[in-house]
């Protein structure tokens, strides 16, 4: 009698226990979905890395060099060019990729790798490429007037100048997005690499008084169509 007395309330002890796991299980599950889910709002709202950051804006480069491209493709056809058009690409050159991209490589980056010891060499060719392509920049903003790109001395200037920015920036940019931004989280800790982009996020807004990138992708889009390259598909070769 005493034994059966004893295994029901054996039973109902376990019976107690569980009922009480289960839910106190639903609530560690439910808490672990909330925690996915605001760790994945929280990672939306995380701003870009500075790597990622200064990548997207060698796309606003790129693009303009495929405007002096095709401005490059005008000239040889002896066909009129607009001065307008080459002033607005070399403002945006200096304003946005000389005088603010660059300025962020050699402020934050470059001094890193110095200090470091390492990509020291590239980090001095890309130094030297920066001074470079300023000084081509000046020069062109100087030849592109509605006499220069008329006479057959400026033009061909003009037309070698945009050829050597374009053959020195595309190898440039390249080997900065594959060797130098990937190799930055190897000589700065997490917390200095997330804290690099937050400065980057900053003095961009400060700089440009907004998204500095979004007015810049705004103005190339614009250039874009007073050249008629604004239609990707033009692009496609044929089969």
């Amino acid at each position: 009698m005493r034994d059966g007395f004893h295994q029901r309330t054996a039973r109902r002890s376990m019976l107690v226990g569980l009922a009480a796991a289960i839910p106190a299980v639903g609530v560690a599950r439910h808490a672990s979905a909330g925690e996915k889910e605001r760790k994945g709002h929280d990672e939306k709202d995380e701003g870009v890395g500075p790597g990622e950051d200064l990548m997207r804006e060698h796309g606003v480069l790129r693009r303009v060099l495929l405007v002096h491209a095709e401005i490059l493709r005008v000239l040889q056809t002896g066909k009129e060019v607009n001065p307008q058009v080459l002033q607005r690409t070399c403002k945006l050159i200096r304003s946005f990729v000389e005088d603010y991209h660059e300025k962020q490589e050699e402020e934050f980056l470059f001094p890193r790798f110095e200090r470091a010891g390492k990509l020291v060499g590239l980090v001095k060719t890309l130094r030297a490429q920066h001074q470079a392509g300023r000084a081509v920049t000046d020069r062109i903003r100087s030849l592109a007037t509605p006499a220069g790109v008329k006479e057959a001395g400026s033009r061909k200037e003009i037309a070698s100048r945009l050829e050597s920015f374009t053959r020195m920036y595309e190898p440039h940019a390249a080997r900065e997005d594959t060797v130098l931004f990937p190799a930055l989280h190897e000589i700065v800790s997490h917390h200095e690499y997330d804290s690099l982009g937050e400065v980057f996020e900053r003095r961009e807004k400060e700089i440009f008084q907004g998204d500095g990138f979004e007015l810049a992708v705004a103005e190339v889009d614009a250039i874009e169509k007073l050249v008629g390259i604004e239609d990707l598909a033009k692009f496609t070769p044929s089969p």
